[in-house]
């Protein structure tokens, strides 16, 4: 079966074959933001089930760049429209930058850039994941695209529709953050 791609040129791949190319080989990144994102594996399956599904009917759309951001981006999306429909909303304060910039006041730019690597080595996995679950959803997601799923910051920018800039400020305030997340439950 002969079809036309995105760009008009001839491909004779199925819809599922460009799938199985494109999308399962990153199906653990996916698993991985998406629980991530969610809170917890079973709702974190569900999303990916959800995603894959999504990203099955916009194949054809897909014309080529980074597979994975494109896959990590279609999982964000669906993550939160999930979390709407099967979560109900919480009422969080949230101050302005003003409020998070003097929540990392007087950490090094050396500490933000990465946390302190004594503490990470002292840090168990779930306390690691705590720490990382405290932080604003912003933060968290770029920390969890860079330093779980190690996309670059190109990818993370297109993934997140943000100026690359701002990928690389978030991340340093969310190792700021985490950093004293941990020194808390440490």
């Amino acid at each position: 079966m002969l079809a036309l791609s995105h760009g008009g040129v001839l491909n004779d791949r199925l819809p599922a074959d460009r799938f199985n190319e494109i999308v399962l080989p990153f199906l653990g990144d996916a698993l991985s933001l998406a629980r991530w994102l969610t809170g917890n594996a079973t709702d974190a399956e569900d999303v990916v089930q959800e995603a894959c599904i999504n990203a099955l009917r916009g194949i054809g759309g897909y014309a080529g760049g980074s597979a994975r951001a494109w896959l990590l981006t279609i999982v964000r999306n669906t993550s939160y429209r999930w979390l709407e429909r099967n979560r109900p909303k919480r009422v969080q304060t949230v101050g302005d930058l003003v409020d998070l910039e003097e929540a990392t006041e007087g950490a090094t730019s050396d500490a933000i850039a990465a946390p302190d690597a004594e503490l990470m080595a002292r840090a168990s996995t779930a306390m690691l994941e705590a720490a990382i679950a405290t932080l604003p959803e912003p933060f968290r997601e770029t920390l969890v695209l860079r330093d779980i799923n190690e996309l670059s910051y190109r990818e993370i920018a297109e993934v997140l529709n943000l100026p690359a800039g701002t990928v690389m400020s978030r991340l340093s305030r969310a190792r700021g953050l985490l950093k004293t997340a941990l020194e808390k439950l440490s």
